[in-house]
């Protein structure tokens, strides 16, 4: 697994991020992806400042093709955030962490 972040799949998806009381970040990656480990430490970097805010958690594609299919993943690494159950914020590719903070604020406040 990447990072320190929960593993999510499509067993556990539904408990940890659709019926979570806090929004959720839900960082989609694979194992060959480069452009996902530079994203990694950012993830990892942020989840500590976002503590009790916003929970983030990492979903292999590999490993979960049917949640990748559901969820209409067409290219990694992207990070979906997740509010009352319902996508409000999908963030593609590898962004600075200026970039996927100011997005990550901007889902929070809406």
């Amino acid at each position: 697994m990447a990072g320190n972040l929960l593993e999510v799949n499509s067993d556990n998806f539904k408990t940890e991020v659709l019926s979570s009381d806090i929004p959720v970040l839900v960082d989609f990656w694979a194992e060959w992806c480069m452009p996902c480990r530079m994203v990694t430490p950012i993830i990892d970097e942020l989840s500590k400042g976002y503590k009790g805010k916003i929970k983030f958690v990492k979903a292999n594609v590999d490993n979960n093709t049917q949640l990748a299919t559901d969820l209409q993943i067409l290219s990694i690494p992207v990070l979906i955030v997740f509010k009352n159950g319902k996508e409000i914020k999908r963030i593609q590719g590898a962004n600075p962490k200026s970039v996927i903070q100011k997005e990550i604020e901007t889902a929070l406040q809406g």
